[in-house]
């Protein structure tokens, strides 16, 4: 009945329930550790709550109680230690649960005050580090922001950070606290945590997917001589302009209905036969004749120019994917069946 009744809160409204919970006193003693805007939402909830039922309120403590035990059990012995231990508590299923919970919350604690960094400053305090102390503190950033900082590395640190994310899967408490000594006198309040998931193909791959189209080709050009296959691990995580060719045609024709028609015009400058041809089956008579006869008089077009109007399709495409009006079909367990 518990589980049940806290499927019911919001994670906010059972942080409230926790509050509500605490009473008055031992309230206000939490409140002393959270910062304006978490005190303020915190508030808002606690109003808004209203009654709460006595399982709904179980459930929540019981919550509350696993959260702050997975924490703790994480932080003193590892996050290998902790599966163990909560697996033995709770079973398979509720461990990892926990642990992604908990893992996400202390990954975003860690170098908070970097994303309040806008990417040039960002960028001036890293140029000179080594690629493998970038690459971690990117790691800890938003996939945009660390692909702005990348996108203007010198070339002989560009590829080695990238390749540094993909590797990286996991930081211990003595390499975050030996970037912290060496970058002390740059940041402030560097927190430390312990073993946390970061970096990672999959992140990296949502960083090169916020690359210009320059950068991004430059990037996998060269790695693509150093690592092959790590290159090509990368791309299968991603979707790039020559993806299209492998979207379905109703994908297509709901794209192009959204992209600026200047867009079409310069992506399709130097794209292959076949890229053109897709294009043209999956728009109307009419529009295929004007992108061709616009492609006939524009002349003299910088590879920028054509590169950034296909990035701009590319955003287009999974604005939409997001938004799930189209389907981009990479392979693998998310193949469609028809």
């Amino acid at each position: 009945m518990a589980a049940e009744s806290t499927k019911k809160l919001t994670s906010e409204q059972k942080a409230a329930a926790v509050i509500v919970a605490l009473g008055a006193d031992k309230a206000s003693k939490v409140y002393k550790y959270l910062g304006e805007e978490e005190v303020e939402k915190l508030t808002v909830e606690v109003a808004k709550l209203g009654h709460l039922d006595a399982d709904q309120s179980d459930a929540a403590l019981d919550d509350f109680y696993k959260t702050c035990l997975t924490q703790k059990v994480v932080t003193d012995g590892g996050l290998e230690y902790a599966r163990s231990v909560l697996e033995k508590a709770y079973g398979e299923a509720t461990a990892n649960e926990l642990l992604s919970k908990v893992t996400k919350y202390l990954k975003n604690r860690s170098f908070e005050f970097i994303r309040k960094t806008d990417s040039k400053n960002l960028y001036s305090m890293l140029q000179h580090e080594r690629p493998q102390t970038i690459a971690l503190i990117l790691s800890y950033t938003d996939s945009e922001q660390a692909a702005q900082v990348i996108a203007e590395l010198p070339e002989d640190k560009k590829i080695p950070v990238v390749e540094c994310i993909a590797r990286m899967e996991s930081a211990s408490p003595e390499a975050i606290k030996l970037v912290e000594s060496q970058l002390r006198h740059k940041f402030d309040n560097i927190l430390t945590t312990d073993y946390t998931v970061i970096g990672g193909v999959d992140y990296i791959a949502d960083v090169m997917n916020h690359m210009d189209r320059s950068n991004e080709k430059a990037i996998f050009d060269e790695m693509g001589k150093d690592d092959p296959e790590l290159a090509d691990t990368i791309r299968k995580k991603m979707f790039v302009f020559e993806d299209i060719l492998t979207m379905d045609e109703r994908s297509i024709q709901r794209f192009i209905r959204d992209c600026d028609m200047k867009d079409i015009v310069y992506a399709l400058k130097n794209a292959t036969e076949e890229m053109s041809d897709l294009f043209y089956r999956n728009m109307s008579s009419r529009m295929a004749e004007t992108i061709q006869s616009d492609l006939e008089i524009t002349v003299n077009v910088r590879l920028r120019d054509i590169e950034e109007a296909q990035q701009h399709i590319v955003n287009t495409i999974r604005r939409l994917e997001e938004a799930g009006e189209l389907i981009i079909n990479k392979g693998g367990k998310d193949d469609i069946v028809v």
